[in-house]
């Protein structure tokens, strides 16, 4: 399993660990992911996504996932997440 956000594409990181001699070796920064079920006001049901703690709070702040998913961009979305944002958006024009 990649460690890349589903919903923000947030991935590792590269850079220094430096000690007290002032030394440097390489090592990564890994985002935080957490497994989690977000529901879908639109659609009525859950879809689980592996995402980093920022993406929940990025979530919560535009008012839930079908919103979220409105206004991300495609290329930073995975392909699950391509596949919701086109059942929002068939719902969408199915009810408009």
């Amino acid at each position: 399993m990649s460690r890349r956000c589903e919903l923000t594409g947030k991935g590792p990181m590269t850079g220094n660990n430096v000690s007290h001699a002032n030394n440097k070796t390489r090592r990564r920064f890994l985002p935080n992911l957490q497994d989690v079920t977000l529901l879908s006001d639109t659609l009525g049901r859950g879809f689980k996504f592996r995402v980093s703690s920022h993406a929940l709070r990025s979530v919560d702040h535009r008012g839930g996932l079908d919103a979220f998913l409105a206004k991300a961009k495609a290329e930073d979305l995975s392909d699950a997440a391509l596949k919701v944002k086109k059942e929002l958006a068939k719902a969408a024009a199915a009810n408009a």
